[in-house]
C-alpha cells in the first residue's frame, strides 16, 4: 500500500515508522521543513521516544519511508492517509480550536484519489467525523463518503515514550460511518500492526470494531475523561488526610487492595497532552457532564494548592527563592505539555516568590526558552516543589539544595531520611 500520514509529531512519525516496518510505501507529511529534512536524513527530530532512532534510519534507509511538505506529492494514489494533526483547546473557554485540523483536510482533501481509507487518530469530540470532516472533505475534494472514498475514526492509545510498544499492547479501536468503511479500516490497521497476546481481555487483542465513529471518539474521551475524574478523587481525599493527620497512600493501599476499587494518587498536577484536554472536548458535546467538569477544575487548583502548603510552613513567600523540581509533566519524559510547572511558576511568582526550575532532561537554556530561570543543584534556595517524579528526585538530599527550609513533594518521589531539619509535606500525606 501507499500510505500517507499526516503530521510528524511524536505520535505520527512512531506510526509511520510503524507502517513503513511493515513493507509499506509511507510518506509523512508535515509543514515544517526542518522536521522534514531531518526525517529524510535518517535521524529523529525529538529525542525519547524508544527504538524510533533505529527504526527511521532503517525505514529512510529501504526506501519505505520518506517525508515531505508537499500534500500534491503524497496524497494523489494513496491507498490510506492517517491524520494525527494537533486539536487545540482554549484555556479560557475550554472550546477547541480545530484551525490546523482544518487546514490539514483542507490541503489532502485538494489532491484525494478516488478508493482511499481516510483515518483520523487524533481525539476529537463525539461527532466530529461525521458532522465535520465528512462534509468538508466531500466538498473539496468533489468525492463522495461511503463511495469514492471511506472515512473512520480510529484513535491513537499510546504514551509517548513507549508507543511501539502500547501500540502492540491495546487493542485498536475503530469505527466507520458504513459497514465497509470499517472493514476496510479492520483490515488495513490488522495489515500495519501487531497485537501481543492478552488473555485478560474479554476478546482477543486486535482491530476492535466498534460500530460507529461516534462510538469510537466516545471511547477515547471516556478513558482519558475516567483517569482525570479519579485522580481528582484522590485529590480531594489526600486533601481530607493532610487536615487529619491521615496517610492517605496507605488508604489508597489498603482500597484498592478490594478489585472494586481502582483510586489514583493525588499529586500536584495533571500534565500530558491527554487528560488535561480530552474531558473538555467530551463537555463540549456534554456540557451537562457536571462530575466531568468538577473533576477538571479540582484538578486545577493542585498547583495552588501545593503552593498554599509550601507557605503554611514558611509564612510570606515575598523574596523567597524556591525551584520547581521537574518541568516535564511527568517522570522520564522529556515533555512539558500542560505541564505542572508553568500554573507553578506563575503562582509563586503572584506570591512574591522568586521561581527556579530544574529538570535533570532538560539543559539550561532549553528552560530559559520556556522563560523559566533555571536552577543548578548545589546552589543556594530556600524552598522547593517536586513537581515531576524523575528517579533522580528519589535520591536527592536536603544538602544538594543548601540553605532548603522546606520542601512540598507532590508525588511522593523523595525519601524523607534525606530531609532532616526541613520542613517537608507531601501532598495527601496527613502525617508528614
Amino acid at each position: 500500500m501507499k500510505i500517507s500520514v499526516i503530521a510528524m509529531g511524536k505520535i505520527g512519525l512512531p506510526l509511520a515508522v510503524q507502517f513503513a516496518s511493515k513493507g509499506h510505501e509511507v510518506v509523512g507529511v508535515d509543514v515544517q521543513q526542518p522536521v522534514v529534512d531531518t526525517i529524510n536524513a535518517s535521524q529523529e527530530p525529538f529525542p525519547g521516544e524508544a527504538h524510533l532512532a533505529e527504526k527511521i534510519a532503517e525505514t529512510v534507509g529501504n526506501g519505505t519511508l520518506r517525508a515531505t511538505t508537499d500534500y500534491s506529492d503524497a496524497i494523489p494514489g494513496s491507498d490510506a492517509i492517517v491524520i494525527v494533526v494537533p486539536l487545540f483547546v482554549n484555556d479560557a473557554s475550554w472550546q477547541p480550536d480545530f484551525g490546523w485540523m482544518e487546514s490539514a483536510t483542507h490541503s489532502f482533501s485538494e489532491h484525494l484519489s478516488k478508493g482511499t481509507l481516510i483515518s483520523y487518530e487524533t481525539t476529537l469530540p463525539v461527532g466530529t467525523t461525521r458532522n465535520r470532516w465528512k462534509p468538508m472533505i466531500e466538498s473539496i475534494s468533489g468525492l463522495t463518503e461511503g463511495e469514492d472514498f471511506d472515512l473512520v475514526f480510529s484513535p491513537e492509545r499510546v504514551l509517548t515514550g513507549r508507543v511501539f510498544a502500547d501500540l502492540r499492547k491495546y487493542p485498536k479501536l475503530v469505527g466507520g460511518l458504513s459497514e465497509r468503511g470499517a472493514q476496510r479500516a479492520t483490515e488495513f490497521y490488522e495489515d500495519v500492526l501487531d497485537f501481543d497476546d492478552r488473555p485478560d481481555l474479554t476478546r482477543p487483542n486486535g482491530v476492535w470494531d466498534l460500530g460507529s465513529a461516534e462510538a469510537a471518539e466516545m471511547s477515547k474521551l471516556a478513558e482519558t475523561t475516567y483517569r482525570d475524574v479519579i485522580i481528582a478523587l484522590a485529590n480531594q481525599f489526600g486533601k481530607f488526610a493532610e487536615k487529619n493527620g491521615i496517610d492517605v497512600f496507605k488508604v489508597i493501599e489498603a482500597s484498592n487492595s478490594q478489585p472494586y476499587s481502582h483510586i489514583h494518587l493525588p499529586g500536584v498536577a495533571v500534565g500530558g497532552h491527554c487528560i488535561p484536554v480530552y474531558p473538555r472536548l467530551y463537555l463540549y458535546t456534554d456540557p451537562d457532564a457536571t462530575v466531568v467538569r468538577t473533576a477538571r477544575e479540582a484538578n486545577m487548583t493542585m498547583p495552588a494548592h501545593a503552593v498554599d502548603l509550601l507557605q503554611a510552613q514558611l509564612g510570606d513567600l515575598a523574596g523567597v527563592s524556591v525551584v520547581v523540581l521537574g518541568a516535564s509533566y511527568r517522570g522520564k519524559v522529556k515533555e512539558t505539555a500542560f505541564s505542572g510547572v508553568f500554573p507553578l511558576v506563575e503562582e509563586l511568582a503572584e506570591r512574591g516568590a522568586s521561581p527556579l526550575v530544574h529538570d535533570p532532561m532538560f539543559p539550561a537554556e532549553e528552560l530559559r526558552r520556556y522563560g523559566f530561570e533555571p536552577y543548578r543543584l548545589g546552589d543556594p534556595v530556600e524552598a522547593a516543589i517536586l513537581q515531576a517524579d524523575h528517579p533522580e528526585y528519589a535520591d536527592l538530599t536536603a544538602a544538594q539544595l543548601p540553605g532548603i527550609k522546606a520542601l512540598v513533594d507532590g508525588r511522593n518521589a523523595t525519601r524523607a531520611a534525606n530531609w532532616p531539619d526541613v520542613a517537608r509535606r507531601v501532598i495527601g500525606d496527613g502525617e508528614a
